[in-house]
């Protein structure tokens, strides 16, 4: 439950309209819902500002609806990362507010406008086109989060006068999500350009000796710019998560 929610719940009990057994009965899942194979943690929102973000990965189609479920009853914005399209295209049907972002496999729910948390922009840059799909979840959860986000795709550093055009995002940008594969090595170059903070994502993309992204993962935690803060691979929900608490107004 968001503090909106809550904060409905306590006028309508202070003007009469809710019942104190009422009121009681809808915050009995406080803090969490146990479904018996997830415990759905509805307190959150209250805690961190965000509700709990579902990861699909490796859960039955059952298991994700039953989580929306029990979550969109008491949420206004939902993310769900990692979703089949098989699985998204049920859950699109069941759920007439969802969105389905095949690029990332990322879904999210939305009920009315999402209110604006920034206090500038994010910037989200990627290496290659292969690179697009992490850099897109990380896009895509600032922005369900309150978030205005600008991507600049395909300026990996074979042609670093791909980067340099974008000079005037580097002056307007708060924070710059960075996600290269391979060698990894944009996120330094961006780094040693710009005076705010870079998260790094290294991504799987790459030949024999990427190792599936821990060579990328070595070279950004090697970076010898300053300001650069480094991910999991691929991980570009904790990269968009991260850079959202980053610009946040308060």
């Amino acid at each position: 439950m968001d503090s909106k929610l809550l904060e409905e719940l306590l006028a309508e009990v202070r003007d009469g309209r809710t019942s104190i057994a009422e009121a009681l009965e809808r915050l009995r899942t406080l803090p969490f819902e146990d479904l018996g194979f997830a415990c759905v943690d509805h307190h959150r929102h209250l805690r961190q500002g965000f509700p709990e973000v579902v990861f699909a990965q490796g859960k039955t189609l059952a298991q994700v609806q039953a989580i929306l479920t029990s979550l969109w009853a008491k949420s206004d914005r939902i993310l769900v990362t990692r979703l089949a399209p098989e699985q998204a295209e049920v859950l699109t049907r069941d759920f007439p507010e969802a969105r389905y972002y095949p690029d990332s496999r990322a879904m999210t729910l939305v009920r009315g406008e999402i209110p604006d948390q920034g206090r500038g922009l994010i910037a989200v840059i990627c290496a290659g086109t292969s690179d697009i799909p992490v850099a897109e979840e990380a896009a895509v959860t600032a922005r369900i989060m309150g978030h205005r986000v600008e991507t600049v795709y395909d300026c990996g550093v074979a042609g670093l006068h791909r980067l340099l055009a974008h000079r005037q995002l580097f002056r307007q940008a708060t924070v710059f999500v960075v996600v290269a594969g391979m060698e990894g090595a944009l996120p330094s170059v961006v780094g040693g350009l710009v005076a705010r903070p870079v998260i790094a994502v290294p991504t799987s993309v790459g030949y024999g000796a990427s190792f599936g992204g821990l060579a990328a993962l070595l070279a950004m935690l090697n970076s010898c710019a300053n300001g650069v803060a480094v991910v999991n691979i691929d991980n570009g929900f904790g990269a968009g998560h991260l850079a959202a608490l980053i610009n946040r107004k308060d």
